[in-house]
């Protein structure tokens, strides 16, 4: 990022091509529409050039950006007059997102269709969570954060992101409990 903000454009293709998949997917996952992700991803990004020149090294740049995310995200959802979630976008646009949380094995089809199965049950069950529960799971799930990290990039204590993601997953064992060998 540092060397973005002194004007080489090849770090900051390095920056996307290195984390726009990952924050996608957290937006992704929290809004649940493509079309809502694709321009807050875009939001982050435009974000993370016009702040370039007064970046501080302060914290993990996956740390700021995440941050910049959460505060797009959060801008969204109080404005947002309604919010769609998966079962109303259809069967079509779940098993979508199932198949891509599907492992790609040499299984046969019986092991194929619990796989889907159980990515329905993890997309449902994510979807189920408080919403700042949620955000805590994805930010460690999809941006890999830290309990610290996450702390940071979404302005709680410590404790308080350690609690939220504590309650998400004791939430999600519960809700996914059928899928546990």
């Amino acid at each position: 990022m540092l060397r973005y903000a002194r004007g080489d454009m090849a770090a900051f293709d390095t920056l996307y091509a290195r984390h726009e998949l990952a924050v996608w997917r957290f937006v992704y996952r929290s809004v649940k529409v493509q079309a809502v992700a694709d321009d807050l991803l875009q939001d982050v990004w435009f974000a993370v050039a016009r702040h370039a020149r007064t970046y501080e090294a302060k914290a993990k740049f996956r740390t700021w950006l995440f941050t910049l995310a959460h505060h797009r995200l959060v801008d969204h959802l109080r404005t947002a007059r309604h919010h769609t979630s998966l079962d109303a976008s259809g069967d079509d646009d779940l098993h979508s997102l199932a198949d891509t949380l599907m492992a790609d094995s040499g299984f046969g089809p019986v092991r194929q269709l619990q796989s889907r199965e159980q990515a329905v049950a993890l997309i449902t069950a994510v979807e189920n969570l408080p919403l700042e529960q949620r955000e805590a799971f994805l930010l460690q799930a999809e941006g890999d954060l830290s309990v610290q990290e996450i702390a940071e990039a979404t302005g709680v204590q410590f404790e308080t992101a350690k609690s939220r993601l504590r309650y998400a997953r004791a939430s999600l064992r519960l809700q996914l409990k059928e899928f546990a060998p």
